[in-house]
């Protein structure tokens, strides 16, 4: 036969040490209907293990984001029978990490030699800020990284050149782009997947139910942000690759433009730019002869000219590479409009750098 020890039994006093509350916040308690009355003993009130643990649950739930009505009817289904082991494991999951990545630690001196080894006190006022570092209680040198991989990759785009502020801005910026893309990936998922069990309190089963759901569909939102990040990147990369290449390639066939001509056999490869003129097309298979700048002081060109010239350059080779770049800027229904506007601007501009190289001097 095994003696029980007798219940614990608490003054207000002891329970609010052994808690981590305070003797206010216990009396405010028992007037919200929190927590059971104590047993009267004489003139004392004395508590046991079922306040305490009514207390800690109350500050679990606290800093979990519940509120004390909330907590109330949680507790409310706990002591009619319905359990809160459901309910808290949706919690515990909802709660749990939405990624794989482990906090770390980094000293101060780590920190600048990180960022190109001078102190910056602004910049590390805004991390702190954005939460990219977390101060320690009783450290001024040891921050704690929520994320390494985000501070990884703001310390290799500092390496590449990119000033601390513009890192600071561009990361606000995304913060708020990609808070708008978990808000709309709950809305959606609450929409279809989480209403049945949101519009009354869960029951046990229910509660146990949805915390699956949770675990199942966490990965989810983070795997199609990666698929389509990746995407738009791969597309983006892409045409501003081309656009830049293009205009490279520009840059060097003006210079050719203003020397030899390259031979016919360079354009074996190249797609061909349809314009239409005032005048008829000289042929399907017709290139335009090249024309040359009028020099300053010439005549300017007649309406007779404008339509012959019109008539003659109906047809012009372009190389493959720069149809695409133009078709993937500006979209295929504005390649003839945009190749022509740049033709234009091309002319303009050497018609006035001529024009100013002719200039006299004065004397």
């Amino acid at each position: 036969m095994t003696d029980q020890s007798p219940p614990a039994e608490y003054r207000i006093e002891d329970l609010a040490h052994i808690s981590g509350t305070s003797v206010r916040t216990i009396r405010a308690y028992q007037d919200r209907g929190l927590l059971p009355k104590p047993e009267r003993r004489g003139r004392a009130n004395v508590y046991g293990d079922e306040h305490l643990e009514r207390l800690r649950r109350t500050a679990d739930l606290l800093d979990r984001g519940y509120t004390l009505a909330s907590i109330k009817e949680l507790l409310e289904a706990w002591d009619t029978g319905r359990g809160l082991g459901g309910v808290l494991g949706l919690v515990a999951e909802i709660d749990g990490p939405w990624s794989d990545e482990e906090a770390a630690r980094i000293t101060r001196e780590e920190l600048d030699a990180a960022f190109g080894g001078s102190p910056d006190e602004e910049a590390l006022a805004d991390a702190v800020e954005l939460g990219v570092l977390e101060r320690l209680p009783g450290s001024d040198d040891v921050f704690r990284v929520p994320s390494p991989r985000e501070l990884a990759v703001a310390a290799e785009l500092h390496s590449a050149g990119v000033p601390l502020t513009a890192i600071s801005g561009h990361l606000r910026e995304l913060r708020g782009q990609v808070e708008h893309i978990a808000a709309r990936f709950l809305d959606f998922t609450t929409e279809y997947v989480f209403h049945p069990y949101l519009d009354h309190q869960p029951t046990e089963a229910e509660a146990t139910e949805a915390a699956g759901l949770v675990r199942r569909l966490r990965p989810l939102a983070q795997q199609t942000v990666d698929a389509e990040l990746a995407r738009a990147m791969r597309t983006m990369a892409t045409r501003y690759i081309h656009h830049h290449l293009g205009d490279i390639s520009n840059v060097n066939n003006n210079s050719d433009i203003s020397g030899t001509a390259p031979h016919p056999a360079s354009t074996s490869t190249s797609a061909t730019a349809t314009a239409t003129g005032t005048g008829t097309g000289t042929g399907t298979g017709s290139t335009a002869p090249e024309a040359d700048l009028a020099p300053a002081g010439a005549p300017a060109a007649t309406a007779a000219d404008t339509a012959d010239a019109d008539a003659d350059a109906t047809m012009i080779a372009l190389p493959a590479e720069a149809i695409r770049a133009v078709r993937d800027l500006v979209g295929q229904e504005h390649v003839a409009a945009f190749i022509t506007a740049a033709t234009r601007r091309e002319v303009h501009a050497r018609t006035m750098d001529e024009l100013a190289a002719r200039r006299t001097p004065p004397r």
